[in-house]
């Protein structure tokens, strides 16, 4: 049986979809969106993060590190002379979140931290492991006509593991959807098609020359996915989020709803409001947050936006 990386199973969720879900996040994307919500998602690999208000310097982590304690004291020595400190109460000998290449990402600091300071994101789970944690709520989907996210990350970077959990998934008749970028491969697309009811399509910019620099590739094969999958697929929500200065222009937005309605199977455009909760998980995972001087657009924007797109051919939610 395969296992995927998984880095959050969300319980109660209602943003993902309709009803009551549960969104199953999966580690790996190939965008790097400036705005990105969920920057854990983006490696492939197990991350280890330190909650800085909870380490009390015990030193236990070092004990635990198989790769030996003095190489990663001499690291932290080392970065706290340079200023790149991030723990809270450390000392010369604490092990915290440094880019140290010895480290195996192998979980026994985690393991070994008392007060829970250490935390691993992602953790490898077959679809049955999956599908319990899932199959604890499923009263709520049927009451709420809710059921499962796949999100991410990009959920299609473990394409194989995404086939297999909506296979088990719909064998149950728990209700699907996929959360995705677009930019995957097309034979996988159609494949993971068959086994979805819903699509939760990101178009983030329409032009491509901004897609490259906000996000880092092209928008040239998301876009064609789509009509693709329009062709094949009668249930997708274009999802579009408003980051005031980069993508929120009237033309910008205006053009995206005529491209989505030009598509068939795509009933709705949902517009979603750009936040803040990306910061911090990007300072705890020590890197740079790119959109720190974007502010979130005025509560009333979204509503204007609303009515003003109106008419173009498919309906506009905010929110979803």
């Amino acid at each position: 049986m395969l296992s995927g990386l998984v880095f959050n199973v969300q319980k109660y969720s209602l943003h993902d979809g309709p009803g009551i879900r549960t969104t199953v996040f999966l580690k790996g994307c190939p965008l790097h969106c400036w705005w990105c919500h969920n920057p854990e998602g983006i490696s492939p690999e197990p991350e280890i993060v330190v909650a800085e208000g909870r380490c009390i310097a015990c030193g236990r982590c070092r004990d635990a590190c198989p790769q030996g304690g003095a190489e990663i004291s001499a690291a932290f020595r080392s970065a706290k002379e340079r200023g790149d400190f991030r723990g809270a109460k450390g000392d010369n000998t604490t092990v915290i979140d440094l880019p140290v290449p010895e480290c195996l990402r192998c979980g026994a600091c985690v393991e070994a931290c008392s007060t829970q300071a250490r935390q691993m994101l992602g953790r490898r789970m077959t679809a049955a492991e999956v599908l319990t944690e899932i199959e604890k709520d499923q009263l709520f989907y049927d009451e709420s006509q809710g059921g499962v996210t796949c999100s991410g990350g990009e959920p299609f970077s473990q394409a194989p593991f995404l086939l297999e959990l909506l296979q088990a998934c719909r064998r149950r008749e728990i209700h699907t959807a996929v959360d995705t970028t677009g930019y995957v491969d097309q034979d996988a697309l159609l494949a993971v098609a068959h086994w979805t009811n819903l699509f939760l399509y990101d178009i983030k910019i329409l032009d491509d020359t901004r897609h490259r620099r906000y996000t880092g590739v092209s928008n040239s094969s998301i876009l064609e996915n789509l009509q693709l999958l329009g062709r094949e697929h009668g249930n997708i929500w274009v999802r579009v989020p408003i980051v005031p200065g980069l993508n929120d222009a009237a033309s910008d937005l205006e053009a995206t709803v005529r491209f989505a309605a030009s598509v068939p199977g795509v009933k709705q455009v949902n517009l979603l409001t750009y936040h803040h909760t990306g910061a911090y998980k990007f300072s705890r995972l020590g890197k740079p947050y790119r959109a720190a001087s974007v502010r979130p657009p005025a509560p009333e924007f979204l509503g204007q936006a609303a009515a003003r797109l109106q008419g173009l051919g498919v309906p506009i939610v905010i929110g979803g």
